[in-house]
């Protein structure tokens, strides 16, 4: 599955309510490190804050993890998996 059809797929099951399972590979842009692949098992894409002074803001999905109920943020070229599906940037 291409990568920006994921993305939509996301909006578009977050819009209905509905959860997903994506997986990505982890990095911090200021400590310049990753901490290897993070599996997501229920999600729901979040609003950005339109008031984010973070410099990569445009290449980020902020979402909702329903396991913990915590608000996280991924880079968007980083995602590996959705729903089970590899993921290619095309």
């Amino acid at each position: 599955m291409d990568l920006y059809e994921a993305i939509s797929e996301m909006r578009r099951l977050s819009k209905k309510g509905e959860s997903f399972s994506f997986s990505f590979m982890t990095y911090s842009a200021t400590k310049r490190k990753s901490h290897g692949i993070s599996e997501v098992r229920r999600a729901r894409l979040a609003p950005q804050d339109p008031n984010s002074k973070h410099p990569y803001k445009d290449y980020m999905l902020q979402y909702l993890d329903l396991d913990t109920n915590e608000v996280k943020r991924c880079y968007q070229p980083l995602l590996m998996e959705f729903n089970g599906e590899k993921l290619e940037l095309n």
